[in-house]
């Protein structure tokens, strides 16, 4: 039977032709497509260009690919942490509670001291005035009531410090800190660091934010061999923690950063600086979070802490040496907690002998009596308390040397003051008074290397600022361009100098112009394991014609020395290469010398003995630092074979 034709009917196969049509489009060639959708539409227009074939690394990369990439990095990191948070347990509270006594030996193996007797005692938090509490928060985790216990850009940093070799880095939270003190060690390496991560989480998942803010602070070591809150408060306020107050506690907060440099008994101009700014910072914060009244704050003054009770061990000029190897050892990657955790067979380059002779030149050439003094046993003081001799010696001044084999960097004797319990500032090494003449030889050598015609006369060769600056930082000087403001700042010398520094500087003349950074440190064991130490010898500061050149000119070979002054003439036939002299300000004189194997430093100090403030030397200028030199020299280097 026919079917009768319809307008819909036909209507239907226009739709189903179109259909067949954009489906026989979507599977033809691109051209046959386009073609298709002209003639469909009635359009017309310029043919688009086909996409380019992809080549090379672009065929197996795509955007598609590379988000499956990462999110399977992302699930592996996942999946990983997961098995360690699984597999890590907050482990029992570390070995530190057992602390030993640390062991500093002479180069001969004899004993200098036994240090490590540690104060520690624990408090619950009531005891902690709330002000205090918040400002230790204030001082290093101001979200510590809010985060999770972790910092992961921190934790980031701090690993990536760790892989490149860059040492410690901050930004660990408290809960991290406490963990660290607590559960685990001090030593900088990646899986110490996640183990930190996973017991923080899982810290901060089990206990109380008091709790956790409870055991910061009393397993944080503030210097002074004291551990946690109450301790810390006997020790730098001769109090009990419940009477701190907010000044106090902000001290204590700051301090946590760096003990050593900040304990305001024994830092430099500089970490003095450095904690009172600290003490700002943590003040600053407490007003900002509202944790404390800006008109209260602005009222307040730094609270200078008290002076250190008297530590065993540490009497007459012993404490220097174990100051001096404790500071290089933090200096070479061991921490302060580690130190004072004890355990630790640490050897000195210092010699028994020529220390005894150094103590003994000191203490003649200041009391103005020759010869030596009766021995003293392993550079500890008579019964009395007194070096014999030196209560001739006038009050108001101070003396510090440093004597090193040049070859080898090592410091054989370091003379600190005369009593480290009544004096903690090393003399030695404290860089507070002026160079003085003893920083030309160093400009000289910035003219040299700034290739200054070598013919001239030494006193016609110049340096810019930056020249100088440059070669005394490789050299081993600590300074900066504010050393330099002023117009007369190189002819003088004004620019500060220790010890330390300038027999390091005159060690690398005589070393052919390579860096030497005086060592006192021999080796360093715990458990049997060796710490691994700084060289004291580094790279080519200087050339080797530079060093040279100062070192004949210091010699007088080159027609300066003047064997009729009289510093010259107490210094003695061994005199190699000398240079000496007052400063400006007659605060301070100095005697550098070097004979055979030891380049000596020798510092008089003007200060005060009771504000230890620096005041103009008596007698200046008659020779005492030469003459130590030359009584020193001579005993170290010919003592042995005269007896």
């Amino acid at each position: 039977m026919r079917t009768s034709w319809s307008p819909k009917r036909t209507v239907d196969r226009q739709k189903a032709s179109e259909i067949s049509s954009e489906i026989s489009e979507a599977w033809s060639p691109a051209e046959a497509r386009e073609t298709a959708r002209r003639g469909r539409s009635g359009r017309r227009g310029r043919r688009k260009t086909p996409a380019p074939k992809r080549t090379g690394i672009r065929r197996f990369l795509s955007w598609r690919k590379a988000l499956a990439a990462l999110i399977c990095v992302i699930a592996l990191l996942i999946g990983g942490f997961t098995v360690l948070y699984v597999a890590i347990d907050i482990p029992q509270a570390n070995a530190l509670a057992k602390a030993q006594s640390n062991v500093f030996l002479f180069s001969d193996g004899s004993r200098l001291a036994r240090t490590g007797e540690i104060n520690r005692e624990t408090v619950p938090l009531s005891r902690v005035p709330e002000d205090v509490r918040r400002a230790f928060v204030a001082a290093e985790n101001k979200d510590f009531y809010s985060d999770s216990g972790v910092s992961l850009s921190g934790t980031a940093r701090g690993i990536v410090s760790t892989v490149t070799g860059k040492g410690k880095q901050g930004g660990s939270t408290i809960t991290q800190q406490y963990v660290k003190n607590y559960y685990l060690s001090q030593e900088q390496t990646v899986s110490r660091k996640v183990k930190e991560l996973v017991i923080s989480l899982k810290v901060d998942r089990q206990y109380s934010k008091d709790d956790i803010l409870a055991g910061y602070l009393n397993s944080s070591y503030y210097g002074r061999l004291a551990y946690g809150v109450q301790a810390a408060s006997r020790a730098y306020y001769h109090r009990e923690v419940e009477e701190l107050s907010v000044e106090q506690g902000a001290y204590l907060a700051a301090l946590l950063q760096a003990p050593s440099q900040y304990d305001w008994a024994i830092a430099s101009p500089e970490g003095k600086q450095l904690v009172t700014a600290r003490w700002n910072y943590v003040l600053d914060n407490m007003v900002e979070e509202g944790w404390l009244d800006r008109g209260k704050r602005q009222a307040m003054k730094f609270p200078v802490p008290a002076a250190p009770a008297p530590a065993s061990g540490l009497s007459g000029r012993t404490g220097y040496l174990v100051d001096a190897a404790t500071r290089e050892l933090m200096a070479s990657g061991v921490s302060e907690q580690e130190l004072a955790g004890g355990g630790w067979r640490i050897t000195l380059n210092i010699d028994p002998d020529k220390q005894r002779a150094l103590e003994q030149a000191v203490a003649s050439g200041l009391s103005g009596v020759a010869g030596p003094e009766p021995e003293s046993g392993s550079g500890s003081e008579s019964e009395s308390g007194k070096v014999a001799g030196a209560a001739a010696a006038d009050a108001n001044q101070q003396a510090g040397a440093v004597s090193v084999d040049p070859k080898s960097g090592r410091i054989v004797a370091l003379y600190g003051g005369r009593d480290y319990l009544r004096h903690y500032v090393s003399n030695a090494t404290r860089s507070d008074y002026q160079a003085g003449p003893t920083f030309e030889p160093i400009a000289m050598a910035a003219s040299m290397e700034a290739k200054t015609n070598t013919d001239e006369d030494p006193s016609d060769l110049s340096a810019t600022e930056d020249n100088v600056q440059q070669t005394a930082k490789a050299l081993g000087m600590d300074v900066s361009k504010d050393d330099f403001a002023s117009p007369e700042a190189l002819s003088l010398g004004l620019m500060g100098a220790s010890p330390m520094e300038l027999a390091g500087a005159y060690a690398s003349f005589r070393h052919d112009g390579k860096k030497i950074t005086p060592s006192i440190v021999k080796s360093a064991e715990r458990d049997g394991e060796r710490t691994q130490l700084r060289s004291a010898i580094g790279e080519q500061a200087i050339t080797s014609q530079t060093a040279g050149f100062v070192t004949s000119y210091l010699s007088g070979t080159l027609g300066r020395r003047d064997d009729r002054d009289p510093t010259f003439a107490a210094a003695g036939e061994d005199a190699r290469t000398t240079t000496s002299g007052r400063t400006d300000d007659r605060k301070a004189e100095w005697f550098v010398g070097s004979a055979d194997d030891l380049v000596t430093a020798i510092g008089r100090f003007g200060e005060d003995a009771k504000t230890q403030k620096q005041v103009t030397l008596k007698n200046i200028g008659e020779g005492y630092p030469a003459l130590i030199w030359g009584t020193y020299t001579k005993q170290a280097l010919y003592g042995a074979k005269q007896r």
